[in-house]
């Protein structure tokens, strides 16, 4: 009986078994070979089990972080948010006069009044003490010559008192620049963010009801000059002409 050779005991490089003899005895025989490849393949498991394990262990730090940065983003997100809650609260603000460039033009304002307050009073002075010296010059007792020494003494005074103006008109301007810094940069954000587009939702909020006996909003004081209905003293004094 001839024993057939199959093709993958060519490749494994077997031996032929001699006829009549059993498959039986042919499994008990000992084969390096065959004892090499299942030792090969035992290791080749061994190695994907570990790889294996190795790329689920990373798959779950991967989706650790993956995690915390969502938790980070939607922190980021509602701080964002916030954020452009308080400059839509701003933009509200200037649209009704009561927000940064409006306290800017008060400010202006307040430094220009009291430019032409502090001129007003240093001309008066400035009269006062001409007149207090051509009373100098007249024969006066003694006791009116000490008056008139009083009154150049205070008027001394007055002059010294006025720089309040100078020290004053510097510090506002330190704020006016401040807010118009501020100002600016808000304008910078609000574009950055697509401009008033962005903000549409959050500056759609309705007004708080205004109570009818709350006169607070009356108080505005005075109107600036670029303000619609601003009436200064020379348009009060056409009034009694």
């Amino acid at each position: 009986m001839i024993t057939k050779r199959y093709r993958i005991e060519e490749s494994l490089g077997l031996p032929v078994p001699a006829s009549g003899i059993s498959a039986v005895a042919m499994e008990a025989a000992p084969n390096p070979r065959l004892d090499e490849i299942l030792t090969a393949i035992n290791d080749l498991r061994r190695i994907t089990q570990a790889s294996a394990g190795e790329t689920i262990e990373a798959c779950r730090r991967e989706l650790g972080e993956a995690f915390a940065m969502r938790h980070e983003l939607e922190v980021m997100k509602e701080a964002i948010t916030r954020t452009k809650s308080e400059i839509a609260s701003l933009h509200r603000s200037e649209s009704t006069g009561k927000g940064m460039r409006r306290v800017a033009g008060e400010l202006d304002a307040v430094v220009e009044s009291t430019e032409q307050a502090t001129s007003t009073i240093l001309g008066s002075i400035e009269k006062i003490e001409i007149n207090a010296n051509m009373m100098r010059g007249m024969r006066l007792t003694k006791a009116a010559q000490e008056n008139v020494d009083g009154i150049l003494d205070n008027v001394i005074s007055a002059y010294e008192a006025c720089n309040f103006q100078d020290l004053t008109g510097q510090r506002i301007s330190k704020i006016v620049n401040v807010l118009k810094f501020v100002e600016e940069h808000l304008d910078r954000v609000i574009e950055a963010w697509s401009g008033l587009e962005g903000f549409r939702d959050l500056l759609a909020v309705e007004t708080a009801a205004v109570d009818e006996n709350d006169e607070s909003s009356l108080l505005n004081g005075p109107k600036l000059q670029d303000d619609p209905g601003h009436v200064d003293q020379s348009d009060i004094d056409a009034l009694f002409d």
